[in-house]
């Protein structure tokens, strides 16, 4: 071979590693890039961008200029959020096993040590979300058995609003309390009285608890955790756990008294009779134990409570104001219903009443960035890489209000959910329950409860606000939370009869 031949192969040789060695290394960058994000400070983060009273209105902000998967540090702690329904849903569901897991904040860990289900992971969380779903759906979710305590504890809750003889009161405590012995029927296998003073005092803490968890002093607990000495709303926090756990213990004490395996009374009995089991039978590592029992059960009684009171809350202080669609909603009941309890399988005939009830919950969004996730593995989404570890904020409110699946998505309009005929139309976009392995495990039993509650409400009274309070005046401005309730107010509940 001639030297210049040999030059040129030499020369080719050198320039395909190179090119090679420079593609693999734009390649590997490419795989590396992270989601973008505003500059952050030393340990601050981007905390003094942030609005820590509602700040799901700050990353929608930034959503807007930074894209659909972007990063904020919240103090030294590193977030990516997901925003809008198309990326949301890809996450979640496309990827639900790298976005399915939960991250812990230091006050659910505080509180819950990782037991139960709503802030646990691996395979205590699977054992315990397994062992709940079947025992909802054996105890009535879903079945003719839910629909019964439902429409038993509607009569209780009309009583409750009818004691007060068409004066303005505030909604709040008797809502909880009906919704809460819904889930109590479910598990612990019967309701409360709402004068029970053991009973008022769990559902207060427990919404306390939550109202309590999204206040902006404990979110700077979960950046700078060392301030918990000086956090007051923690050390309620933590008091008001104190007290649950004991009232709990107390509860499942009397059950476990008269507990007789062939006749299981709730899922208090089933994890009994299965902490039981195990005991007997000497298993290893057995996820049925007495941290998980309580925590099970307080998880389900918090979200049986708070989200489906705080949709009712919303749904009539929405009827309340916008008296126009109240008028119709009742029209369509008398109409179709006339003086007869309404039941489940009248939903199918009540289309603008269904409308209503999704958009109400479509713009209360309760749980405006959901619960937050973290990533079980590295993975690349949407181009960007996403290490292990990593806390994920799904925000819900951008898909609640996606202004690309909705027509008007700040405003108050049951036409989102009607087609031309008036007929009810579904929406992929409507994901208040969130979506993938994390998704609320009692959807079913709460889409139950508020159509069969908020339909037997409008049967028997109208909505209006207080005297001197015009419809304009009632404010829908959230009260500050990890929820989102409507803020403090008052309506008249004039009976229709």
């Amino acid at each position: 071979m001639k030297l210049g031949h040999l030059t040129i192969l030499l020369g080719t040789v050198v320039f395909l590693l190179v090119f090679h060695l420079f593609s693999s290394s734009v390649s590997s960058q490419e795989k590396m890039k992270e989601p973008p994000g505003p500059k952050a400070l030393p340990l601050l983060g981007n905390l003094l961008q942030m609005d820590l009273k509602r700040p799901y209105i700050t990353l929608c902000e930034l959503s807007k200029k930074y894209g659909s998967v972007f990063t904020v540090y919240l103090g030294p702690n590193k977030v990516v959020v997901l925003a809008g329904y198309k990326t949301v849903k890809q996450a979640l569901v496309n990827h639900a096993e790298e976005f399915g897991d939960r991250h812990i904040s230091p006050i659910f860990y505080d509180i819950t040590h990782g037991h139960g289900i709503l802030f646990a992971n691996g395979e205590s969380w699977k054992e315990m979300r397994r062992f709940a779903l079947t025992n909802l759906r054996d105890f009535g979710m879903g079945k003719r058995s839910a629909e019964v305590k439902i429409t038993e504890e509607c009569h209780h809750l009309i009583q409750e609003f009818t004691n007060h003889d068409g004066k303005a009161f505030d909604t709040t405590q008797p809502l909880n309390y009906a919704t809460s012995n819904i889930i109590s029927s479910i598990v612990y296998g019967s309701r409360f009285e709402y004068t029970d003073p053991q009973f008022k005092r769990m559902v207060d803490q427990v919404n306390e608890t939550i109202r309590l968890s999204g206040s902006p002093s404990v979110q700077l607990y979960n950046m700078f955790p060392w301030l918990g000495h000086w956090i007051k709303n923690r050390k309620q926090i933590m008091k008001n756990t104190d007290c649950n756990l004991t009232d709990v213990r107390d509860l499942v004490g009397h059950l476990k008294e008269t507990l007789n395996p062939q006749v299981r009374r709730g899922l208090v009995d089933s994890f009994l009779i299965r902490e039981q089991k195990d005991e007997d039978s000497d298993v290893v590592d057995s996820h049925y134990h007495e941290n998980n029992r309580i925590f099970t059960i307080l998880n389900l009684f918090a979200a049986g409570t708070d989200t489906t009171a705080a949709t009712l809350k919303w749904g009539l202080l929405l009827m309340a104001k916008y008296p126009q669609v109240q008028d119709q909603v009742q029209e369509e009941l008398s109409r179709v219903i006339g003086s007869r309890q309404v039941q489940v399988e009248d939903r199918k005939n009540l289309p603008y009443t269904d409308a209503v009830i999704h958009e109400t919950q479509r713009l209360a969004n309760i749980a405006p960035m959901s619960l937050p996730h973290i990533t079980s593995r590295d993975v690349t989404f949407q181009g960007y890489f996403i290490k292990k570890g990593t806390a994920v904020f799904p925000l819900l409110t951008s898909v609640l209000y996606d202004e690309s699946e909705w027509e008007s998505p700040y405003t108050f309009n049951p036409g989102h959910f009607l087609n031309e005929h008036g007929q009810f139309m579904p929406k992929e976009a409507f994901m208040p329950f969130s979506a993938g392995r994390r998704v609320c495990l009692g959807e079913g039993l709460a889409r139950m409860e508020v159509f069969l509650f908020f339909t037997s409400l409008l049967q028997h009274f109208c909505f209006t606000p207080p005297p001197g309070v015009t419809e304009d005046e009632l404010d829908l401005t959230p009260a500050v939370g990890f929820t989102l309730s409507p803020s403090p107010h008052q309506l008249c509940a004039v009976s229709r009869f």
